[in-house]
């Protein structure tokens, strides 16, 4: 029945005199993500309107589906149009349409008739009641109500006329790409995967970095952090994401430092070393799934600590959020499965047994000095072994 889908958008039709940029960055989205579907779309963008049309069979879920991964989309209504005819075979095509949408008629309903096209022979309100008249003779069960109706039955007067009523929510934010480029630190448990879906609704474009430590974490645990990023790349777009063999760097911290700090001072490399390759790649700032008080690692006082080896801004879009919220949203957007998994990542190889919680910045400095000579050079080989997958 549904040829033709009309795209709603919220943010971005608050925006100035830049908001063409915004429009064309979300119909490249679109673009991008109709062509993971069956059958070929048209998309059309025309008076603060975006319209997708299919030329063909397609698929109509898998379509829904995919745009409902597009950021920037605040609704999708499945439409259908007609040629202009004449007002009877309106009336008739919208008598049809109302049949095979609501079985059950017995409910309210109004018609909201929008006439972008001015040399059409009925204004607006004519529309409303004429076309409301032919569905009152039409279905007798129905009943008129403006103010709250069960069913809004839009009616767009352009080149051609559109007819829909339902709207399917989207995710909104802004397009991807619009609002530059972020380092997501990835790790295979619940929180970052959402930070990086958190980020990128708001227009971020998403890189991700993953500390890998083998042989003390597999390859099963890698493919983990894998299967999560290519799950947010549903939403984001193909991930670049940078493989860390951190290992050595692990076992020289291990050996090095006290054991209470190990967490934090690996922290602090894993910044460093995130940062590093953000910079090299047109990143303008870090991500990172941290909320306050959830490990010790992620009191203020640690987050002081780690936030201090690095100059670009870090983005934590989960700091104030607690783990229910966390668990419900990653439920939400697929990841939870996956994060669940039973495969360790390299944070949890080498966690003291007593954490600090308040670490004292002056007394890291210090014992991060125990680690010169040879912790530049170790940096050095991770970043020249990074290993690049891009995930879609």
């Amino acid at each position: 029945m549904f040829k033709a889908f009309l795209i709603k958008y919220a943010e971005i039709g608050v925006k100035g005199k830049n908001r063409y940029l915004f429009e064309d960055a979300l119909v490249h989205q679109i673009r991008s993500a109709l062509k993971k579907c069956e059958g070929s779309f048209e998309i059309r963008k025309t008076q603060g309107r975006i319209y997708v049309e299919a030329q063909g069979e397609f698929d109509y879920d898998e379509t829904v589906e995919h745009l409902g991964h597009v950021f920037g989309i605040s609704g999708i209504c499945p439409m259908v149009y007609v040629e202009d005819e004449g007002f009877e075979k309106l009336c008739d095509t919208v008598v049809r349409y109302v049949a095979d949408i609501y079985p059950d008629r017995s409910m309210t309903f109004k018609v909201n008739a929008r006439r972008a096209r001015k040399n059409y022979p009925k204004s607006s309100m004519e529309i409303n009641a004429d076309l409301g008249e032919a569905l009152l003779n039409a279905y007798p069960e129905m009943h008129v109500d403006v103010h709250r109706p069960d069913a809004v039955i839009n009616v767009e007067i352009r080149e051609k006329i559109y007819i829909y009523s339902v709207e399917i929510p989207g995710p909104g934010g802004m397009p991807v790409g619009t609002g530059g480029k972020a380092m997501l630190l990835l790790s295979g448990g619940i929180d970052s995967p959402v930070a990086g879906y958190m980020i990128a609704k708001r227009g971020v474009k998403i890189d991700a970095v993953y500390f890998h430590a083998p042989p003390y974490t597999s390859e099963r645990a890698k493919q983990k952090v894998v299967d999560l990023a290519r799950i947010v790349s549903k939403y984001t777009g193909p991930i670049y994401l940078h493989v860390i063999n951190f290992t050595d760097i692990q076992l020289y911290i291990h050996e090095r430092c006290p054991h209470e700090e190990l967490t934090i001072i690996m922290r602090r490399y894993m910044m460093r070393i995130a940062e590093h390759i953000g910079k090299e790649t047109g990143c303008l700032g870090l991500i990172t799934g941290e909320s306050i008080g959830q490990v010790a690692s992620q009191t203020m006082n640690s987050l002081i600590a780690t936030n201090e080896v690095c100059s670009l801004p870090v983005y934590r879009p989960l700091i104030g959020f607690d783990k229910k919220e966390i668990v419900e949203m990653s439920d939400r957007i697929g990841t939870y499965e996956t994060s669940i998994q039973p495969y360790e990542d390299c944070c949890t190889i080498f966690v003291a047994k007593h954490p600090v919680t308040k670490p004292n910045l002056k007394v890291i400095r210090r014992h991060e000095q125990n680690l010169d000579g040879k912790i530049d050079e170790l940096v050095r080989t991770a970043l020249e072994t990074d290993e690049l997958i891009i995930v879609e």
